[in-house]
């Protein structure tokens, strides 16, 4: 490939990562539904996913495994800890969503509505 497809790719990557924050940031601040509010905060965190990952990036990187030969390739070895990152941040966040739903599932069946309005004026 050539450097300026690369680069191309490498500006598309962040771009595409920071609208994806964007987007998610302004479901969460505009939406009054719980539901929609969940869903903005996953798209905020595949963006920050995204963008994680295409930080690590390495151009022509290889993986980061000495074997006999590559003793010296240190350099040109791509760094394994934002991608170790990414991996244990997704399964949080499945985690946190998961609850976070089950908690909006309990608020449901308690008000019958996930509109953020209508609970704030509810009493309990």
């Amino acid at each position: 490939m050539n450097i300026e497809n690369i680069e191309i790719i490498r500006i598309g990557v962040y771009a595409t990562s920071i609208l994806l924050i964007l987007i998610g940031l302004y479901a969460v601040l505009t939406k009054k539904s719980l539901i929609k509010i969940i869903i903005g905060l996953s798209i905020i965190d595949g963006g920050i996913h995204l963008l994680l990952i295409g930080i690590g990036y390495i151009k022509n990187g290889t993986a980061p495994i000495f074997s006999p030969g590559f003793e010296n390739a240190s350099a040109q070895m791509v760094d394994p800890v934002p991608q170790a990152l990414v991996l244990t941040a997704i399964v949080i966040g499945f985690g946190v969503t998961a609850v976070a739903l089950a908690l909006i599932i309990r608020l449901y069946r308690h008000h019958n509505t996930l509109k953020i309005d209508e609970i704030k004026n509810l009493k309990w």
